[in-house]
């Protein structure tokens, strides 16, 4: 058994680090809400013990919770290691509003949560426990580094703290002892050993591979013809520069709403295509309106493109820590007037990305950069992002549960996603569909949505009109 015990990040969860910048801040959060009356305490105030106890009982599924990261010395990739001075109040945190505290209150609360960005020092996530909300309600609000999870894998850790049913149980905790980890030069020797084993392994198996190369070869054309699908999609062009991708501060706000899941899937229905492509309808309507009516920006010419995730994670996969995803691009059509033109533009655009299979194409771009140091990833990325721009927006629809989840006791009301802000990336649209209900976050630069709610009234003006336009057809 070795002395020590360490993991390399994938390039892909590497990249995320890579990312970020004092104003660019790679971590994904939520914010969830609770029933409080079930786990209130003796004083009024939510049990917050009980939560604690509940929550440090499931790190033991969730072992990168308590790991942080190193360095390999010669390459500057980084590594999880088990965090010998982990401190579990560190991360979980309890606030309070002043009671009674409003919604706006909690979301400029979450607001100024994800402006800072996490301690690399320490295993890369936060949990606020926030009491004192109106209506009798709490809430989490989360904060985890991109690098350790994506949104899938997110909804499975979500899946570990809360049940399907209301359930008093807090799970023994067993005793954790971390694994040694190892010193710069351990490490060093370490990594360069692996190198020199697969440089052994791959001529030990040359046969093989001999044999095997006509089926490797297809492999490898559907693989390059995928990536360079993927490569023409945009992401060597620039788009349109607008009011919504400004230099950015370090500063954020957040925003939310709601549409009944009923009338998307109407929507649907009616018009034809995937809840995705009415999710990317109503954005692309509610752009256009707000740019128009509260920027006075004509979208006449312009490229407005948006990255959209796409999960490339296995059943197999589920609960596994780290990404497993791919990313679209895709133009949508904001300089359209007609929402029956603009809908079928945007169902045209994303079965042409399934067709050209670009997720696979976006995934073997990443694995073709896995020889790049990360010094020069990094400044590639930044570069990529702060001069060419090759996406205005990031827009990532997340499903989830169709039922109510409980955290011991008290059912979840809601959870808001938040997405990350790319550099000049003003918005970032993340929708999360729970019970019934499609749950849109907007995190935003701090300047550039002052008024976020004519943002949130622009998506439903938007969510309607193509209500009306699928209620007419199916007539």
């Amino acid at each position: 058994m070795s002395e020590f015990w360490y993991e390399p990040l994938s390039y892909l969860d590497a990249s995320f680090l890579a990312l970020e910048s004092p104003t660019t801040h790679m971590h994904v959060a939520g914010v969830a809400l609770f029933d409080a009356a079930p786990l209130k305490a003796d004083d009024g105030g939510i049990d917050i013990d009980r939560v604690k106890a509940h929550v440090a009982s499931k790190l033991q599924y969730i072992p990168r919770y308590r790991q942080r990261l190193e360095w390999v010395p010669y390459d500057r990739h980084p590594v999880w290691v088990d965090d010998g001075a982990f401190n579990f109040d560190y991360h979980l945190r309890h606030t309070s509003l002043p009671r009674p505290g409003s919604d706006r209150q909690l979301k400029d609360l979450a607001g100024r949560i994800v402006s800072t960005k996490l301690d690399r020092s320490k295993p890369l996530w936060e949990l606020w426990v926030v009491e004192g909300i109106d209506d009798d309600r709490f809430a989490i609000i989360a904060k985890i580094h991109h690098c350790m999870i994506d949104g899938v894998s997110g909804i499975d850790l979500t899946t570990i703290l809360l049940n399907v049913a209301p359930d008093s149980t807090i799970e023994q905790t067993p005793e954790w002892v971390p694994r040694p980890a190892p010193t710069p030069t351990q490490l060093a020797v370490a990594e360069a050993a692996k190198l020199t084993r697969r440089a052994i392994d791959r001529l030990t198996n040359l046969g093989d591979a001999v044999k095997e190369r006509r089926s490797l070869a297809d492999r490898a054309m559907d693989r390059s013809a995928a990536a360079l699908s993927s490569l023409r999609s945009g992401w060597l062009t620039a788009s349109t520069r607008t009011p919504l991708n400004p230099d950015l501060g370090p500063n954020r706000r957040f925003d939310w709403t709601d549409l009944p899941l009923d009338r998307v899937k109407e929507i649907k229905n009616g018009l034809g295509g995937s809840v995705n492509d009415v999710v990317l309808a109503i954005t692309a309507g509610a752009i256009r309106r707000f740019l128009m009516q509260n920027r006075d920006y004509d979208p006449t010419g312009s490229a407005f493109r948006i990255m959209n995730p796409v999960s490339t994670r296995s059943p197999s996969q589920r609960g596994k820590l780290g990404n497993q995803v791919a990313m679209w691009l895709l133009d949508l059509p904001i300089e359209e007037p007609d929402i029956r033109t603009r809908y079928e533009l945007i169902k045209e655009r994303t079965s042409h990305l399934k067709r050209t299979n670009q997720a696979l194409g976006a995934a073997t771009l990443v694995e073709l950069s896995s020889g790049t140091p990360i010094t020069l990833l990094s400044l590639a990325n930044r570069v990529v992002g702060a001069r060419m721009r090759p996406f205005n927006m990031t827009v990532t629809n997340i499903p989830g549960p169709q039922f109510p989840m409980y955290l011991l006791e008290s059912q979840m009301i809601a959870n808001y996603p938040m997405v990350p802000l790319w550099a000049q990336h003003g918005i970032g649209v993340a929708l999360f569909s729970y019970n019934g209900r499609l749950l849109w976050g907007i995190q935003a630069d701090y300047d550039t949505l002052a008024d976020s709610a004519e943002f949130l009234s622009a998506i439903h003006v938007a969510a309607g009109e193509l209500l009306d336009l699928a209620t007419d057809r199916s007539r």
